[in-house]
């Protein structure tokens, strides 16, 4: 995988929740943040570094944005007794829809750019309970302050379903044409196979055609996770099923997903035994102390495999 940023945490001028000067930009280019978002001028005058800390099912809600093709969770409300629906993805990439029945559906993979995708959503999902009027509803502008998605909930998990397709895109519409139907084959033309692991957190096997993969969301900080990977590398014990290997991490909203390439025919049922295992080494290994020079050779290696991709 290709390199992407530093592995340093949060320095000491960054303020918590927020990305430091010099900290790579969260919006992917590569550069600085005070080289990008946080220039005089950027586009955005803060990012928050990880915004979805405190939402029920946290590393779930990061795969499901950037992971994850087709899936969805019922949320319930602090107030009000309006259904809701969280999506990975909606018709037309809408922020949000208000349906005929007046439920609400709430799109996940929408890019604002306005530094908190959480506050986004939070502001979305208000401007939807404002309205009982069919359609779409979106953000044309910053938010400003206000709620974020978890302040708006009560859930303390998420019952997350993925779909093989986006057919939910439908399923409250009785009377289906021709159109709606045509629309439909043509976007899970695009769905790869995606299976989330029951033994784990936040862990999803997809097949891209050419091979497998495993990836996995993790809750734990950077700096802890990659010396507890580097561990497990250094000795040989990163294997999630056999003929797997371990390529890199993505890192998405102030969390890694490290990836393993499976060999073609594992499928997901096989993971879910060594996913408990490797979970539990994992846990052995974040408690470890100070690092080889074999484990931290591994360390760079595993750093120079990151891919910022939000």
């Amino acid at each position: 995988m290709a390199k992407k940023s530093r592995t340093k945490s949060q320095p000491a001028d960054a303020a918590p929740g927020e990305v430091g000067p010099r900290q790579p930009c969260p919006c992917g280019s590569g550069k600085r943040y005070k080289a990008c978002h946080g220039a005089a001028g950027g586009a955005a005058p803060t990012f928050v570094a990880r915004p979805f800390e405190g939402m029920p099912s946290e590393c779930d809600v990061i795969a499901l944005r950037e992971l994850v093709p087709a899936a969805t969770a019922p949320l319930t409300l602090k107030e009000g007794s309006r259904k809701v629906r969280l999506a990975t993805l909606l018709p037309g990439a809408a922020p949000a829809m208000v349906r005929d029945s007046g439920d609400i559906w709430l799109g996940l993979q929408v890019q604002h750019s306005y530094g908190n995708p959480a506050r986004d959503l939070g502001a979305v999902l208000e401007a939807a309970l404002a309205t009982e009027e069919p359609g779409i509803v979106g953000l044309m502008s910053a938010p400003g302050d206000g709620c974020s998605i978890q302040d708006l909930i009560t859930d303390t998990e998420l019952d997350i379903t993925v779909h093989d397709g986006f057919e939910y895109w439908i399923d409250d519409i009785p009377d289906r044409d021709a159109t709606m139907e045509a629309a439909l084959e043509q976007a899970n033309g695009g769905v790869m196979p995606t299976t989330r692991l029951t033994s784990v957190e936040a862990a999803y096997w997809t097949n891209v055609g050419t091979k497998e993969h495993l990836r996995w969301v993790m809750p734990h900080p950077e700096d802890q996770l990659l010396d507890a990977l580097a561990r497990l590398h250094a000795a040989g014990d990163d294997s999630v099923a056999d003929g797997s290997r371990f390529v890199g991490m993505f890192r998405a909203h102030g969390l890694l997903a490290p990836v393993w390439d499976l060999p073609l025919g594992t499928g997901a049922e096989v993971l879910e035994g060594p996913a408990t295992a490797f979970a539990a080494a994992l846990d052995d290994a974040l408690k470890g102390g100070d690092l080889t020079a074999a484990e931290r050779s591994a360390r760079a290696g595993l750093a120079n495999r990151q891919v910022t991709i939000r």
